[in-house]
């Protein structure tokens, strides 16, 4: 019944990514003139219905309608209909620092932004809401057998020993085909200088390559990986948490942290709902439900114990690296230095493969 749940669990991580999912909350008679508000998010309703729901307890006469969509499909649509939604959530750091930046978005003018900490803000224009580490998720089998890697270095140690008794139980993301694994892959490579002789590792143990998350933790969960590499700790959680053979590995060297971002489009067309729940989603009452009620990890500064960004803190120290909220996510928008980065990333990959020598 547990494996069940779980496959059930990491298919629908999977689907989320490919079809739309809708949720509404049907205004309800206040005594005041009911009003709407539009959300379009590339968050999954497991992780999202407690954050809408709890709004709408304070708001019960705001119609609220949620979209789940795929990070490149949410921008590419709002970029085509952009007076169709009100608030716009993503996991896509670059795509959504690149609309802010070229002027798409409406500044939030309340106490709350004001109070947000600079680290998590750009400008009063884009917030980031939630603090979610990049993770590795390992069996029980591999730690059996050869211990539990515990940083990257671990990781490589490990698939450079025992490279042909883990061929094809390794699995980490595609950056050619996943938006994630290409800004991982990007930030890896400016902050670790054994990052290429990681890549030509997981070459040599002839890693899987994914698109997604849920992808990883269905083959992880049904025994054909041993070691997943790279997978949103967010997502992985749940699933690790049902099942005993499975365990998460917040690297202790060095963690890139993603974050959510929000923004209001200057063409929402309920600006004033907009900002009710922006200020709502960063204020200490929607952090708390991010806290207590999802796996996402709630940044608030003044919140504290599990499921919070301070709790990670006080337990990882300086290990986490949250990816940077400002111009340096452009780059890699770039396509010039996209096409070079994915050359060299086939290229070492390849090279680990074939057991070529360093170049």
């Amino acid at each position: 019944m547990i494996r069940l749940l779980i496959v059930m669990l990491c298919w629908l991580l999977v689907a989320s990514v490919h079809a739309e999912e809708r949720l509404d909350y049907p205004a309800r008679s206040d005594g005041g003139e009911a009003t709407a508000l539009v959300v379009h998010g590339a968050l999954d309703p497991i992780h999202v219905r407690p954050l809408l729901e709890a709004f709408h307890r304070r708001h019960p006469g705001i119609a609220l309608t949620y979209r789940n969509l795929g990070t490149l499909t949410l921008h590419r649509r709002f970029l085509e209909h952009p007076e169709e939604a009100d608030v716009l959530l993503s996991s896509a750091m670059p795509w959504h620092y690149r609309l802010a930046n070229d002027g798409h978005a409406r500044p939030l003018d309340t106490a709350t932004a004001d109070a947000w900490p600079a680290r998590a803000r750009w400008r009063r224009e884009l917030f980031a809401f939630t603090f979610e580490p990049v993770v590795m998720v390992v069996r029980r089998e591999l730690v059996e057998r050869y211990g539990r890697p515990e940083s990257h270095a671990d990781l490589l140690a490990l698939l450079e020993r025992h490279a042909d008794a883990l061929r094809g139980r390794v699995v980490t993301y595609d950056p050619a085909r996943s938006g994630a694994g290409y800004t991982y892959a990007i930030a890896e490579s400016r902050l670790s200088p054994r990052y290429w002789d990681l890549v030509a590792a997981l070459g040599e143990a002839d890693a899987a390559l994914a698109d997604t998350t849920g992808e990883m933790l269905s083959g992880l969960s049904e025994g054909r990986y041993w070691v997943g590499y790279n997978l949103l700790g967010s997502y992985a959680r749940a699933v690790v948490e049902a099942d005993p053979a499975l365990a998460m590995v917040i690297p202790d060297d060095y963690a890139l942290v993603t974050r959510r971002l929000a923004l209001m489009p200057r063409g929402a067309p309920h600006p004033e709902t907009a900002r009710r729940f922006l200020d709502f989603l960063i204020g200490e009452a929607g952090q708390r439900v991010i806290a207590e009620r999802t796996a996402l990890g709630a940044l608030h500064p003044a919140l504290t114990g599990p499921g919070t960004a301070n709790a990670l803190r006080e337990s990882h120290g300086e290990a986490l690296r949250p990816l940077s909220l400002g111009p340096g996510l452009l780059a890699t928008l770039d396509d010039l230095k996209r096409q070079a980065l994915l050359a060299r990333w086939r290229r070492e990959f390849a090279r680990g493969s074939e057991g070529l020598p360093p170049p």
